[in-house]
């Protein structure tokens, strides 16, 4: 479709999403997809599949650039609700309930690998999947690992919930489920909504609260993680542990 006024100048939406036109060719996600698999494409053409379609003037992946960029990248996308994400210009409801969906199915299939234990083989497991959990929450979320003597995954569990700036969490609570759990080990995390991945002076002495406790039953607390966004913070690696 041409994009340009009959003074030969581009119109107002076509400035709005202007983007190079070079290579557009090429750029054909979703065939790329079915030749080379979805490992292959990069956020925005993966955003722009489940978009399928764009604007006057704009591909589906100029549409995908602009919310990716809106959203300040995809865990911002996979936080947004489905009302912020209608609102953005190109996308609507029906594309917002996509996105949606698409997360949600994501999710779903990485918290069924963690209850099966073929999960957090990794400490870079670990993160990505405390990311997926805490991100999209907008209030303090406390979980906790629950490890066997391997380090091995018993469960992953939510001890509490809070506020937008704070959560209660009790040792005692902690320990009795490590015990039912029969666990060995744990990792805690928890998410800071202000975006700040910081321990604050009472993370540090909750997680010096929790170690305690836990030692007198012989579990090991191996790190806390406080996940903000993209960012994760590690206790251990701080040496707060």
């Amino acid at each position: 479709m041409d994009t340009r006024s009959d003074a030969g100048t581009p119109s107002p939406s076509a400035e709005r999403m202007r983007v190079p036109r070079a290579g557009r060719v090429a750029e054909r996600p979703r065939e790329r997809l079915s030749s080379r698999g979805p490992a292959s494409l990069t956020d925005a053409e993966l955003v722009a599949v489940i978009l399928d379609t764009g604007l006057p003037g704009a591909t589906a992946l100029d549409v995908a650039q602009a919310v990716i960029a809106h959203c300040g990248g995809l865990a911002g996308l996979a936080r947004a609700s489905p009302a912020s994400l209608a609102s953005i210009r190109g996308i609507g409801t029906g594309k917002a309930a996509r996105l949606a969906a698409g997360i949600e199915i994501a999710r779903r299939v990485t918290l069924a690998d963690v209850a099966r234990g073929d999960a957090l083989t990794s400490p870079d497991a670990v993160r990505d999947y405390l990311r997926l959990v805490l991100v999209p929450e907008t209030v303090e979320v406390f979980v906790g690992l629950f490890l066997d003597s391997q380090h091995r995954l018993i469960s992953a569990e939510e001890l509490a919930r809070g506020t937008l700036a704070q959560t209660s969490v009790y040792p005692r609570e902690v320990v009795k489920t490590a015990l039912a759990r029969n666990a060995a080990a744990v990792i805690f995390a928890h998410n800071h909504p202000s975006g700040v991945a910081e321990p604050s002076r009472a993370d540090e002495l909750l997680t010096q609260s929790l170690k305690s406790a836990l030692s007198l039953v012989d579990v090991r607390t191996l790190d806390h993680l406080v996940v903000a966004g993209p960012r994760v913070t590690s206790f251990a690696e701080r040496g707060l542990l």
